[in-house]
């Protein structure tokens, strides 16, 4: 009795993933990207020399290459034919500082648990794309329902990992290389598995009525956040992610000063050799004092065991700044569309790089206002002189069905920034 391949591959699926990453090959040995490497670590290092640009498609991938579009048969060979694709559209029509690298990288098949509660959340209705949803709270008050937690229980599926990996690299590793390298978790930042287990009006509520019982949680989610890290380390499921590997919230991790020490190649990695991203986007409506007393003091021991953070995501840090710039290891920081830009530009200084991300509103409108996106743009280079500057277009959700508008958009803001 014959056992039915794990993957199973036709000729016409085998022919176009080759194709594909044939292609991908190609463009990771164009001089640019080299050029691009170069700029980047120059730039994480304080030593850049122009402005660096990103576009993100993460949001609008169903409008540049709808799944029907896909041609392979096998759904798994259609997942790695729809990163292919992507990686080499972008680089065909985007043309921003993204990197094209000669691998394919590959992630350990880690499942970090749960807390022991149940958080099912109920997606709207709005054909496919990103959109709003609901969830239940589990834990109703503080003072009574803490114990239903416990901490995560993560586990490691090392023999399919390593199974996919030599699967892949059977298949194209003659093309491009197969690693295992990737992130576990997007932010260590806490405060979204807090609002899972007691939603945002709960947190908002509890630092006034329950402060102690917050107190608690939080203190509880530092401690599993640790712990995980921990974990991460001991089993040495951690990879490097100081090249073109996705870090904070719109960057690329490329820098000479990652991994730390005497750390050598083979060598375990350990979180002071990885960039680390943490941010509180949820407690945009809390005062600094609030946000010190039940946020910043619980993630500062996580951001301390990393090499280099990245703050922030889409709350302005302009009224934080006195508190985040006691982070020791802090070089990223992130300027949202409601960030006070002159004020930060003063602030950061000469110290830490300003990531600017301008509002996805400006390319995904009905109408296409060339003037208010160089106006945006213009008034960046103006409070800043472009210095340790990188613009990164993230969290757009439409282009009005018109893909080329990330392009666009790249194209200006080189326009604007050479200026």
């Amino acid at each position: 009795m014959t056992t039915a391949p794990r993957w199973p591959i036709t000729p016409h699926d085998r022919d176009t993933l080759r194709r594909l990453a044939a292609r991908q090959a190609e463009i990771a040995q164009e001089p640019v990207m080299a050029e691009r490497r170069r700029l980047w670590i120059a730039h994480a290092g304080l030593r850049g020399e122009r402005p660096m640009i990103l576009a993100e498609n993460q949001g609008v991938t169903d409008e540049i290459l709808p799944r029907s579009a896909l041609t392979c048969e096998q759904p798994w060979a259609q997942e790695v034919e729809f990163a292919l694709r992507m990686r080499i559209w972008h680089h065909e029509h985007v043309d921003d500082d993204m990197v094209v690298e000669p691998w394919l990288d590959v992630k350990w098949q880690v499942d970090l648990g749960d807390y022991g509660v149940v958080v099912e959340k109920r997606h709207g209705d709005n054909q496919q794309r990103l959109g709003s949803y609901v969830w239940d709270p589990p834990i109703k008050d503080l003072d009574a329902d803490l114990e239903k937690l416990h901490p995560r229980r993560p586990t490691v599926d090392r023999e399919g990992t390593l199974a996919w990996v030599d699967h892949l690299e059977r298949l194209l590793g003659d093309l491009l290389p197969v690693r295992i390298r990737g992130s576990h978790y997007w932010t260590m930042g806490l405060t979204w598995p807090c609002i899972d287990l007691i939603g945002l009006q709960g947190l908002m509520m509890a630092m006034v009525d329950q402060p102690e019982g917050l107190h608690r949680l939080m203190a509880f989610l530092r401690d599993d956040h640790l712990a995980v890290v921990d974990w991460l380390e001991a089993e040495g499921l951690y990879t490097l992610n100081n090249e073109n590997d996705y870090v904070g919230s719109g960057t690329v991790g490329y820098t000479d000063e990652l991994p730390s020490g005497q750390w050598q190649p083979g060598d375990p990695v350990r979180p002071r050799d990885l960039w680390v991203l943490s941010e509180s986007q949820e407690t945009v409506g809390v005062s600094p004092a609030m946000f010190e007393e039940f946020v910043f003091r619980y993630q500062l021991p996580i951001i301390q065991r990393f090499g280099l953070c990245y703050y922030g995501c889409c709350e302005p840090l302009h009224a934080r700044w006195p508190i985040l710039q006691r982070i020791p290891n802090l070089r990223r920081v992130s300027i949202s569309p409601w960030c006070d830009q002159a004020l930060m530009a003063e602030a950061l200084g000469e110290r830490y790089l300003f990531c600017r991300k301008p509002s996805p509103a400006l390319i995904s409108g009905a109408v296409w206002d060339e003037a208010a996106i160089r106006q945006d743009l213009a008034h960046t280079m103006a409070v800043t002189g472009g210095r340790h500057l990188e613009i990164a277009m993230k969290d757009v959700h439409t282009l009005a069905d018109q893909p080329e508008r990330l392009g666009r958009w790249v194209r200006i803001a080189r326009e604007e920034t050479a200026r």
